[in-house]
């Protein structure tokens, strides 16, 4: 299947706007319907990208090539613009695809997306008209099966595996953009989060509904020519029916989960404490663990991956509950799986998650917020999730102390020293544990030559390193600076 084809197709009315044969003759591999601005976390090599241009601005070239450029990267094959939104093609947009080699193509207004992909997938698995007997949609009673599951409040695993009955043993998963199985049919063998976040292949399509980056909602079907493209879209439909009625009946538990919040982050009465604790699903003693993140979409997620752990979140707050006696460590288990969520964010999200310490009961959870706060400050790049138990050394400690602050105690205590050599020599006299021969070895210097200088240091500082305060003072000072 080549961009050549659909060229081709009379039906559907598409205009090439640029694009080299050889570019235009490239394997289609499938398609991605999106209107973010930077969509390339979200493509496979290969696919093909339908986009509304609902993130268009006029004029703005920067942002076309910042969208063309990410569909060069991630090697798509071509761009299909609609003209609907803006009743044309912008050309600074055919601008930048010259620019990266990306070929583009127009879509008309009475043109749907859904005909482009459908046309993709018809012609990847062949003329499915002419084999009388392969289903093409969903049957009338499946359908109406369905409707029946969803009034009635069926959940997705009975949703899919009616849905996908008629069509024999058919591998296929609902899975969510960390590479969380939502459901999956029975035929489907069990799928891990990093093998689901990496699959490739066969089929995809997007449940349009809303959500955050981290756990958007796709249909995953391995093989390719396991079932017709119409059928496919009719089920994904169907999820997404179900999705939006779950967002509306969270209401209700985002609600408790909020309030709980409030009332941790409050001076609150124990009882009001286990009032809200019962209210939000979780049980009046302990123990418990609470988190906190830089994103309450990507912390709802990653806790939906624990499975059986019951939990509630106020935004980027959440109560864990933790069995008693359990061996489980929960943060370890988040470590591992964080990177899936920071895959779904993009090189700029900023995602971290602090841990507090295990409160054993309701008393101690405000211990544990505060735990949990501190644990998120230190959290960086290199360890974005940190318990408060990981802090378990002095430089630990004061990562977690805000950097103004850092800054203004590592001035105050040794700002007198300046960045020369007074500094590099304490440096090397405190990490010798104040030897004078060995610091002395090391600097190749003459020991009375690193007297002269640490006795400098302690005039300017005001500190005796013949005691032991004083050295904690300047070392932490200098991990501060």
């Amino acid at each position: 299947m080549h961009v050549l084809d659909l060229l081709q197709s009379d039906d559907l009315g598409l205009t090439l706007l640029w694009g080299e044969a050889s570019l235009l003759g490239q394997e289609v591999s499938g398609v991605t319907a999106t209107d973010l601005e930077d969509p390339g976390r979200f493509l496979g090599p290969g696919e093909l990208v339908l986009s509304g241009l609902v993130w268009w601005a006029e004029g703005d070239l920067a942002k076309a090539d910042h969208f063309v450029s990410a569909l060069a990267r991630a090697g798509a094959t071509a761009l299909f613009a609609g003209e609907e939104t803006h009743g044309r093609v912008p050309d600074e947009l055919v601008a930048s695809c010259r620019a990266h080699r990306v070929p583009i193509v127009a879509v008309p207004a009475r043109t749907s997306f859904r005909a482009v992909t459908e046309a993709v997938y018809l012609r990847q698995w062949g003329d499915l008209s002419r084999r009388p007997n392969r289903i093409f949609a969903l049957p009338e009673n499946v359908r109406a099966e369905l409707s029946r599951l969803l009034e009635g409040g069926a959940e997705p695993a009975e949703l899919l595996d009616r849905a996908c009955a008629h069509l024999g043993k058919v591998a296929c998963y609902l899975l969510t953009a960390s590479g969380r199985t939502v459901a999956r049919t029975p035929s489907a063998p069990p799928m891990s989060a990093r093998r689901a976040a990496a699959a490739r292949g066969g089929v995809s399509l997007r449940i349009e509904a809303d959500s955050s980056p981290y756990d958007a909602w796709q249909l995953h079907v391995p093989e390719a020519d396991a079932a017709p493209p119409r059928v496919l879209h009719e089920i994904a439909e169907v999820i997404a029916q179900y999705r939006d009625g779950l967002g509306r009946a969270g209401v209700a538990a985002r609600s408790a989960g909020r309030e709980l919040v409030r009332v941790l982050s409050g001076e609150a009465e124990p009882a009001a404490l286990e009032e809200a604790l019962t209210a939000a699903g979780l049980p009046p003693t302990g123990p418990y663990r609470v988190l906190v993140a830089t994103s309450g979409e990507a912390l709802a997620e990653v806790l939906e991956h624990l499975e059986g752990v019951p939990w509630a979140a106020g935004g980027p707050v959440a109560v864990l509950s933790e069995e008693s006696g359990t061996a489980v460590d929960h943060v370890a288990a988040l470590r591992s799986l964080w990177p899936l969520l920071r895959a779904c964010g993009g090189p700029d999200a900023d995602l971290r998650l602090g841990a507090g310490a295990r409160a054993a009961g309701p008393e101690e959870l405000r211990s544990s917020l505060t735990q949990a706060r501190f644990a998120l400050t230190a959290a960086d790049e290199e360890g974005p999730v940190r318990g408060v138990e990981q802090l378990d050394t002095l430089a630990e400690l004061l990562s977690g102390v805000p950097p103004e602050v850092r800054g203004v105690f590592g001035a105050r205590t040794l700002g007198a020293l300046g960045d020369g050599m007074l500094r590099g020599t304490l440096e090397v006299f405190l990490a010798n544990n104040c030897s004078w021969a060995r610091t002395a070895e090391a600097l190749h210097l003459h020991v009375n030559t690193v007297h002269y200088r640490i006795e400098r240091v302690e005039v300017l500082t005001g500190r005796d390193l013949s005691r032991l305060d004083h050295k904690l003072d300047l070392y932490a000072a200098l991990r501060c600076g």
